[in-house]
């Protein structure tokens, strides 16, 4: 596998909710653009928390494909 194909959205945006759970509002290439992203969110709804996560199970499943 190559450096690039590694590099695949690792980057997710999640809404947490109660009782430890959470769902996943979007994924990224970069940090900045999921903390971008993030930020609109909280803008527009200032009720929810939002927070940027490495998502490291995704980047381990796609490895688990190739």
């Amino acid at each position: 596998m190559t450096y690039s194909d590694r590099l695949r959205k690792r980057w997710a945006v999640v809404r947490l909710l109660p009782q430890m759970r959470r769902v996943d509002v979007g994924w990224f290439y970069h940090y900045s653009d999921a903390d971008g992203y993030a930020k609109i969110l909280r803008r527009l709804d200032p009720g929810c928390k939002f927070e940027v996560v490495f998502d490291a199970l995704a980047t381990e499943q796609q490895d688990l494909y190739i």
